[in-house]
């Protein structure tokens, strides 16, 4: 790719992970190499056995074993610290050609992170670098920033009937 683009994937809909998963599979199988980080998760998500199974991605989790539900504490905000720092570091070195920063809206609104932050890591990132943000909350600025926003609206979820997540689904 001559020319990256940075697209967001917001709203209270399912699929904006998913969506960024798609993507890179996508590219994985056009010979494209992926980095992704997941910002606020630390749980074991099925997703994370492709690594093993596709050359060319690489992904990391900047969160703790639980989601946030409340407060965030402080190891809450190291993780988000150490995972800023590494995806400065990933979209700097113009070695990849997609990057998913996944959840890194709730990172924002949970005040992980700042918008200005989130800013500067899309102005560093390469210009063939294609860079996807994540998660509920998008701020303003960020929809400003992107080159493409799509918004994940839930019109029916089978949870609110008692479904929880499901290996292969939603985990």
């Amino acid at each position: 790719m001559e020319k990256g683009y940075v697209q967001v994937y917001t709203g209270n809909g399912k699929g904006k992970t998913t969506a960024a998963f798609g993507l890179c599979l996508r590219a994985i199988c056009a010979g494209k190499k992926v980095f992704i980080g997941q910002f606020v998760k630390g749980m074991e998500y099925s997703e994370l056995k492709a690594v093993k199974l596709l050359p060319g991605l690489e992904i990391e989790q900047f969160g703790r074993g639980c989601f946030i539900r409340n407060e965030p504490s402080k190891e809450d905000f190291e993780a988000a610290r150490l995972g800023l720092e590494k995806c400065k570091e990933v979209l700097k070195c113009g070695e990849y050609d997609v990057v998913v920063l996944d959840e890194i809206n709730i990172a924002m609104f949970f005040k992980l992170v700042s918008v200005e932050e989130v800013l500067e890591l899309i102005k560093l990132k390469a210009e063939k670098t294609e860079l996807i943000l994540t998660g509920r909350y998008a701020p303003q600025e960020i929809i400003d920033a992107a080159d493409l926003v799509t918004e994940m609206r839930e019109i029916k979820h089978y949870y609110t009937k008692g479904v929880m997540a499901r290996k292969g689904i939603e985990s």
